[in-house]
């Protein structure tokens, strides 16, 4: 088969269409043909040489995928060759053909198309294991999104919405704002013009976020704790504005606040199976209702990654960007 290989680290120049041997399914695993892929930040770092597979993975970057079931392993049931359907991967998914664990499958949501589906994985699973299974987010508390407009912030606007949550999100242009606001976003904060714990002040009545989930990371830290409500919980899922920050252990006392980070990629299967038992259970109705949407940007032949990564780099999306393979043309 053919997938996107990485020979030396580097740019977006780096990915390289090629071909490798053909994987098979294990023990409790099965061959799924790729129709669609996404690009997440986590594959742009693997590029550059900064985020390598977790053991046993495949070496290809690709965080999720959609297609159609190949193959099935041994000790395999529930699953037919021919289903279609979408998964959550430790790698792998820019290739024709990827070797998924059987408890990492999803089922393609009704109304959604095949393609369409590769949006869903890994945002579904990081905004519910991280918002409801960790910070336990409730009916009329305030979340706050840092970067709403991305994959993960439109996910996490639609399900703060669909439980009955005030939603607050950071964005860099009125023109993403719009596009959360378009999403059920109540309160909209320009990060670029705005200081987000004084809006998120007034537009609580003081009060601040009961959740909060991060995709910056040290840079924020100090004035997520801030913008925390009493008993508030800060999840943090990514470290896009550096690792390492002092922290006033005082003011997380005073508030009796929680914080958490968390990542997805390096966990256990039996773990990750457990989210991705509780995203069908919770998300895909909400989906198949047309209560929650996946949000797609753009779609890029999967021969053209390195452009699809230009595109990440830039940030000037809203949603997904998705990469489709040779097979689903």
């Amino acid at each position: 088969m053919r997938a996107i290989t990485i020979p030396e680290p580097g740019g977006p120049e780096a990915l390289v269409w090629a071909e490798v041997p053909d994987p098979v399914p294990g023990e409790g695993e099965v061959l799924v043909e790729v129709a669609a892929s996404a690009v997440n930040r986590a594959d742009l770092l693997q590029r550059q040489g900064f985020y390598p597979p977790p053991d046993g993975a495949p070496a290809y970057p690709g965080l999720e995928c959609s297609g159609r079931i190949a193959a099935l392993g041994p000790g395999v049931s529930g699953w037919l060759v021919g289903d279609e359907v979408c998964a959550l991967l430790a790698g792998g998914g820019y290739a024709e053909k990827t070797v998924v664990p059987a408890g990492q499958l999803l089922p393609v949501p009704k109304g959604v198309d095949l393609v369409t589906a590769a949006a869903l994985p890994e945002v579904a699973a990081t905004v519910w294991s991280n918002v409801f299974m960790v910070a336990h987010l409730r009916p009329g508390e305030t979340l706050l999104v840092h970067g709403g407009a991305s994959g993960i912030g439109t996910m996490a606007i639609q399900l703060g919405k669909a439980v009955g949550a005030r939603v607050a999100v950071t964005a860099g242009s009125p023109e993403k704002l719009a596009r959360c606001a378009e999403l059920g976003a109540d309160v909209l904060i320009d990060y670029h013009e705005q200081d987000f714990v004084e809006e998120l002040r007034k537009a609580t009545d003081g009060a601040g976020a009961d959740v909060i989930l991060d995709i910056i990371g040290a840079k924020y830290l100090d004035r997520n704790i801030q913008a925390l409500a009493l008993n508030g919980r800060l999840a943090i899922i990514g470290l896009q504005g550096g690792r390492k920050a002092e922290v006033n252990l005082g003011a997380m006392l005073a508030k009796r606040v929680a914080v958490t980070a968390t990542s997805l990629r390096g966990r256990p299967q039996t773990e990750k199976a457990a989210i991705v038992a509780a995203v069908r259970e919770h998300v895909w109705p909400l989906i198949a209702a047309g209560t929650v949407r996946p949000v797609v940007d753009r779609v890029f032949p999967m021969t053209e990654a390195a452009e699809a990564h230009r595109a990440l780099e830039q940030s000037d999306h809203v949603g997904k960007v998705l990469l489709t393979a040779p097979s689903a043309v």
